[in-house]
């Protein structure tokens, strides 16, 4: 075959569903769940598959053990579906919108603490368009940061910004504070303006290094020349919280966390000095790439659902301080 003979070659024998298929298989690393996520039997794949390959004449993945790893060939095949991909959901997308509707997939990678809020706005956001497919993704703060460095979402929603990313786009858009909270029997609860020099004499319950909690909490501190003592590092907010309630120590975590059960759960706020820590959601994205319709709708109601957000979370602070007064 003559170089210039393989796209037409490739129009001819390879299709969009192969293409698809294909696409869908290295970025969820597994036939089964590339199955799962088009509808579509494993058989079924594995037949595409095939037949993209020899369309090509060159195989896609090689196989260790029982897992299945993109060729070289397959790596520059993956670039360009998701290039092409990408370029048709636009133009359907923009199509839809010509007609007065907005049809299409979104995309949406948060880390674990979003997940008290994120799935009210994708909700506010899904009454708004309904014909919009959502994939809402909750993982730890190094993954997220690896979606993002493989374009896997089309949006990602992360507190602290490290400084080493600099070549995505920040978008600022809800409040984020940090609070010192304790069990509902704790001695300091009720208490007012408690000099943070205080906590020292307390256990305290941590997230993982790396966690932006953590830093922005360890920053604080040393500011003021304190070391807390670590009774435990847990890897989940919810495992704290539960931590807290059973009176194994404190902790610092975003208000966020106390969203469903408010002012009148089992975890209750100390009034520590210069806390809350002020900190904001960031939308990001990698600064290259281009928004699909979709995820740009998103994005501007995201920002503009700030208001909402930020009443929400100056009314449970307020409950709160209601209560210990």
């Amino acid at each position: 075959m003559l170089k210039s003979e393989l796209p037409a070659h490739l129009i001819r024998h390879a299709t969009l569903r192969q293409l698809q298929v294909f696409e869908a298989i290295v970025r969820l690393g597994s036939f089964t769940r590339a199955a799962e996520e088009l509808y579509l039997t494993q058989p079924t794949v594995s037949i595409q598959i095939k037949k993209l390959s020899g369309a090509l004449g060159l195989p896609l993945f090689e196989y260790v053990g029982r897992k299945a790893f993109p060729t070289e060939v397959g790596l520059l095949l993956y670039d360009t579906c998701r290039e092409m991909l990408g370029a048709l959901t636009n133009l359907e997308m923009k199509l839809a919108e010509m007609h007065g509707l907005k049809r299409g997939r979104l995309r949406l990678a948060v880390i674990t603490t979003a997940q008290y809020f994120a799935p009210t706005i994708l909700g506010q956001f899904a009454k708004r368009y309904p014909d919009i497919e959502l994939s809402l993704e909750v993982s730890n703060f190094d993954r997220v940061l690896q979606r993002l460095a493989n374009n896997d979402d089309d949006l990602y929603i992360i507190g602290h910004v490290p400084e080493r990313l600099t070549d995505i786009a920040v978008y600022p858009f809800a409040p984020n504070p940090l609070v010192v909270m304790a069990s509902r029997d704790h001695p300091l609860v009720g208490q007012r303006n408690i000099p943070i020099e205080r906590l020292e004499q307390e256990t305290f319950l941590m997230r993982e290094p790396g966690s932006g909690i953590r830093e922005a909490t360890l920053k604080l501190f040393q500011e003021h020349g304190i070391s807390p003592t670590v009774r435990m590092e847990l890897g989940s907010n919810e495992a704290i919280k539960q931590a807290v309630i059973g009176g194994l120590g404190i902790a610092v975590l975003s208000l966020h966390t106390l969203s469903a059960e408010g002012a009148g759960g089992p975890v209750a706020l100390l009034d520590v000095e210069h806390f809350p820590i002020h900190r904001q959601w960031h939308i990001v994205h990698p600064r290259q790439k281009v928004l699909s319709v979709v995820a740009q709708t998103f994005l501007d109601f995201a920002i503009q659902d700030e208001a909402r957000v930020r009443g929400q979370v100056e009314d449970l602070l307020a409950a709160f301080k209601a209560q210990a007064s």
